[in-house]
């Protein structure tokens, strides 16, 4: 054992023999090649790989912009329906008060019978007038209930087509949402 008071004594210079330097430097350029292999490989596939995903990425926008043009064109068609459903809904609506107005109408032509009824009690002649009123009142009520059961049948069948498009187009949006999270 050394005393650490003692000088210690100069070290002989440590050089490596050429031939050994030589081998020592093939050996390490040998690992290099045999260890770039497998990494250069791993590149190759990781770049295929990533265009792989870029197409997919370009196929995924197309669709969407499919979708969303899908969207748009449901959307449109909603918004004719709807103003279909206004316009239908404002001629029932006056079909309505029509009718209304034609009860009203009808209303008075019934007080004008009693009025009649009482001169037809007098006057046995003026049946036959009574009768065609009435027969008019009552024409006039089934013309009236014929034309509201029309417009609720065209009401109902645009409620149809306006609940198919709000089905569509919900589908549409998670489709749409579906693409979206694959992405």
């Amino acid at each position: 054992m050394l005393d650490q008071d003692t000088p210690h004594a100069a070290m002989p210079g440590l050089e490596i023999p050429e031939s050994v330097a030589a081998a020592l430097s093939g050996w390490v350029q040998q690992v290099a090649e045999q260890t770039a292999g497998p990494v250069r490989a791993a590149l190759e596939q990781l770049e295929s790989e990533a265009a792989e995903l870029r197409d997919t990425g370009a196929e995924l926008e197309a669709a969407r912009d499919q979708a969303l043009a899908a969207s748009s064109e449901h959307q449109a068609e909603i918004e004719r329906l709807t103003v279909e459903l206004r316009d239908a809904r404002k001629l029932a609506t006056e079909a309505l008060v029509s009718k209304a107005k034609d009860q009203l109408a009808i209303d008075g032509k019934d007080r004008q019978l009693a009025d009649l009824r009482t001169q037809l009690e007098r006057n046995v002649a003026a049946q036959g007038s009574e009768s065609d009123a009435r027969l008019a009142a009552e024409m006039e009520l089934v013309g009236a209930t014929t034309a509201r059961d029309n417009f609720e049948a065209e009401v109902r069948t645009l409620r149809g087509q306006l609940d198919k498009s709000y089905a569509e187009r919900s589908a549409l949006r998670a489709e749409l949402e579906t693409l979206r999270g694959k992405k």
